[in-house]
């Protein structure tokens, strides 16, 4: 009787996919035949693992061996009577469930040859760029000009990377497929062609000025536009703006990365707007008029009340940052900051005291404060 696909994995029949391939990678370093030269037992255990987690690791395949079994996969059996299960030995092809493991472990890609030639061209590679703006640019947004060092297409040869109108040729390593192959122990492997670079192409008379490759290193400038409300880490894509494929290939895209400077006035939060405020005693304590600068550069005149506390907040409705896209607002919140007075005269220290003499209930909070303390001394007694 075939010994069941779970127990040669050494995974309960509920085992995630993550565990599957978890369990496979840790037999397969065990027992491949490289690992285990001139080792029957180790080829033939590797054979079995390798062949239990082809089958697992495959959705359809592992919910017919669940309902079915090995019959599943026998010539003739249920589950090849469904028509789903594909050919070769036992109903599927052996070598199309673990090539993803091989390139994982061995730095190598599976046995299986792609069909059709390597391409000639190659898509350019995408680009970074970062960019940093003030908290007044992020509000109203802004046109930045920025130069970029990237490989753009070579003028001398049109891109195509061959001189005097130089055609690429099939690879003679590859016969241009981009890929060779080479027997390492049980396994036919496939490695990038170092000849071509994988593309399955080479030029005969290549171009002086960029080596064949069809680019050459150029800076360029754009215009990039940043909207308004843009955030912390937001990213713009431009298109086709990234560097230049290989021989013509397609162009890669620049990212944007934008960051928002500090404001030594403002704290962003969202799109809101938090600024702290200092007032004098005399005007949190009698109350008066202040103004406060907003983010679109404009004042507004704001009442403090009689009495006003330390950290009091007061909102201002739509004076916070730009909505990206919305062409709408967010609040302003100003914190009061009852500033204490220092380098007094003898006279305002004088009057200081003369006002706390006679000063009985003007401090509410302080004096509820250190009636509770004389509550908790009195308790401990």
């Amino acid at each position: 009787m075939s010994k069941n696909y779970y127990d040669i994995l050494g995974v309960s029949k509920s085992a995630t996919a993550d565990e599957l391939k978890k369990a496979y990678r840790k037999l397969a370093m065990k027992h491949h035949p490289d690992k285990n030269p001139g080792d029957k037992a180790a080829e033939e255990k590797f054979k079995e693992i390798s062949h239990a987690y082809d089958v697992l690791s495959d959705e359809q395949k592992r919910a017919a061996y669940d309902r079915y079994g090995h019959d599943a996969f026998n010539q003739g059996g249920m589950g090849n009577a469904g028509g789903g299960m594909g050919g070769g030995a036992g109903g599927f092809d052996f070598s199309s469930g673990f090539a993803d493991i091989f390139e994982d472990l061995f730095g190598m890609s599976g046995g299986r040859r792609g069909s059709g030639e390597a391409s000639a061209s190659t898509r350019g590679a995408d680009l970074r760029y970062n960019l940093s703006v003030t908290l007044e640019e992020a509000f109203n947004g802004k046109s930045e000009t920025i130069k970029i060092t990237t490989a753009a297409s070579c003028d001398t040869c049109s891109g195509s990377g061959g001189a005097n109108g130089s055609k690429p040729i099939n690879c003679s390593t590859c016969n241009g497929s981009g890929r060779v192959r080479a027997t390492q122990g049980f396994f036919t492997v496939e490695r990038t062609c170092t000849s071509c670079g994988g593309m399955g192409k080479t030029i005969k008379d290549p171009c002086k000025t960029c080596a064949g490759s069809g680019r050459v290193r150029k800076e360029k400038t754009l215009s990039v536009s940043i909207p308004a409300g843009v955030e912390e880490g937001t990213r713009i894509r431009l298109s086709g703006e990234g560097e230049v494929g290989v021989r013509g290939g397609v162009a890669g895209d620049l990212y944007i990365f934008v960051s928002v400077k500090q404001h030594p006035l403002f704290i962003r939060d969202g799109a809101d707007i938090h600024c702290n405020i200092p007032i004098k005693m005399t005007t949190a304590t009698l109350g008066g008029a202040i103004e406060v600068p907003t983010i679109d550069g404009s004042r507004v005149k704001i009442t403090i009340p009689e009495g006003t506390q330390n950290g009091h907040q007061m909102r201002l409705r739509g004076k916070g940052m730009s909505i990206l896209r919305a062409g709408s607002r967010g609040d302003m919140y100003i914190h009061t900051m009852v500033e204490t007075p220092i380098k007094l005269s003898k006279k305002q220290k004088d009057l200081l005291k003369e006002f706390d003499k006679a000063g009985d209930n003007v401090s509410p909070q302080s004096e509820s404060f250190f009636d509770k303390v004389k509550e908790f001394w009195t308790d401990l007694k």
